[in-house]
């Protein structure tokens, strides 16, 4: 094992080849619940859900070997939830792109995340936008994923005066994506390491009890990786670009959130494995831009934006503390690539029909078995409120708007959109204008001039 020694040194961070596949392992089955969720988001906007797994497993092995080689941190990575979540429904079903054309914007966000790299112009909007707004950006995403599991699993539905109202309690998706919740909901609180997947699994078998789902995949469907044809370098970047200027927004928050998602894990998990130095974060860049990298593969290949995962912080604490973590992970995530008729299993679809009024049906398809998982996540990102300052208007009302224009508007661009204007607009008539750095008055100007552009049009 020298080489590993060599590689990691392991002896210098005080664990060992066991301590670390461990970890690694523990990190595994905390993330893997990607596998199963991500196919069925991506779905969503037409994109080949067999196509879409293989693409996740792969880049998800790609980006965590990396951080692992490269930076030797204990972190792994995968498509991001929330990421996915603004690829299928704000820019494929809100705004109207192809998912072709949204996985050429994901290349594009990748590409630039890489050159951006040399003139460190990433530490810049990292350091330039305010805590305020880094923190409601994920909060505003985890509403929105956690709407989304509310949704699929039919405690909430479609109403005709609210547009929102409780779904119907008694039916069977309800049944059983509250059943998952609740495995997830005490295990989480146990400390049970994989607690997503072991609910994932409930809600399986509560699914196959009821007859949302059969086990006809696992007898119909080989065990084979399913051919990633169907999204493999189908990227539009034509049609992108013909959309001119309209495309940069979408690039742009395609770049800011992996920005921000990447950092705010890094600093984190590296904090808990004892990685800060001095207050900053050795090779950082070089986790950066393995983020980068994958994201690039990922609009290759078929799948959003990648980006360093939370769950980490599981496999540090058992132990982890170096690549050898990571690697291990990333090679586990590879073996999912022999998991798709059980992915087709946990994504099977339960269409029902709103009433609204006399007349107005709305329909609907639901994903009772996963929407657990989005719920589950949705409010572990939501803890960042409370690093939010209320006591101050100038930041606790752009935030707030953030916050409450993604989830209501299924729309993660309106929210950072309307969180960046009236972040500056707020601290201009206040008379604290100094306190705003020019990049964010820059980026809250081109929304503003969308904004007018659209009206004028």
């Amino acid at each position: 094992m020298g080489w590993l020694e060599k590689l990691f040194h392991l002896r210098e961070s005080g664990t060992t080849v066991q301590r670390e596949v461990l970890a690694g392992l523990t990190t595994f089955l905390t993330m893997s619940y990607i596998i199963f969720v991500n196919p069925a988001i991506l779905s969503a906007s037409g994109m080949d859900k067999g196509a879409v797994m293989v693409a996740t497993c792969i880049c998800a092995a790609v980006v965590s070997l990396l951080i692992g080689l490269l930076a030797n941190y204990p972190i792994a990575g995968a498509p991001g939830m929330g990421h996915n979540a603004f690829f299928a429904y704000t820019v494929c079903l809100v705004m109207g792109y192809s998912w072709q054309q949204a996985l050429a914007a994901v290349f594009l966000s990748g590409v630039l995340f890489i050159l951006l790299s040399a003139v460190r112009f990433r530490e810049a909007i990292v350091e330039a936008v305010p805590d305020s707004l880094k923190h409601s950006i994920a909060v505003g995403i985890g509403l929105l994923i956690a709407l989304i599991g509310l949704e699929w699993g039919g405690f909430v539905r479609a109403g005709l005066g609210t547009l929102v109202q409780i779904g119907d309690l008694s039916s069977p998706s309800v049944r059983v994506a509250g059943v998952g919740l609740m495995v997830m909901a005490v295990l989480t609180v146990l400390r049970v390491r994989g607690a997503i997947l072991i609910g994932l699994m409930a809600s399986l078998l509560m699914a196959l009890w009821l007859g949302l789902t059969s086990f006809e995949p696992l007898h119909t469907l080989p065990w084979l990786p399913p051919s990633i044809e169907p999204t493999f370098l189908k990227l539009d970047l034509k049609g992108l670009l013909g959309r001119g200027l309209e495309l940069l927004p979408v690039v742009f928050i395609f770049f800011l959130t992996a920005v921000f998602d990447t950092v705010g894990t890094l600093i984190g998990v590296s904090t808990q494995a004892g990685l800060m130095q001095e207050g900053r974060l050795p090779r950082a860049g070089r986790a950066l831009l393995s983020d980068a990298i994958a994201t690039t593969l990922g609009g290759l290949l078929g799948t959003s934006t990648i980006t360093a995962y939370i769950e980490s912080a599981t496999g540090v604490a058992a132990g982890g503390r170096t690549g050898l973590t990571a690697v291990t992970t990333g090679l586990l995530m590879l073996a999912g690539l022999f998991l798709y008729p059980l992915v087709v299993m946990m994504t099977a679809e339960t269409s029902v029909q709103w009433t609204l009024a006399p007349n107005l049906e709305f329909p609907f398809k639901q994903y009772p078995i996963i929407a657990p998982a989005l719920i589950l996540v949705g409010a572990f990102m939501l803890t960042g409120v409370r690093h939010i300052r209320w006591d101050d208007f100038t930041e606790a009302l752009p935030a707030f708007l953030t916050i409450a224009m993604m989830a209501f508007t299924v729309s993660i661009t309106e929210g950072i959109a309307i969180g960046f204007i009236s972040y500056v607009v707020l601290k201009l008539v206040s008379g604290r204008f100094r306190e705003v750095h020019w990049i964010v008055t820059l980026f809250a100007l081109a929304f503003l001039l969308r904004y007018i552009v659209e009206a004028a049009g």
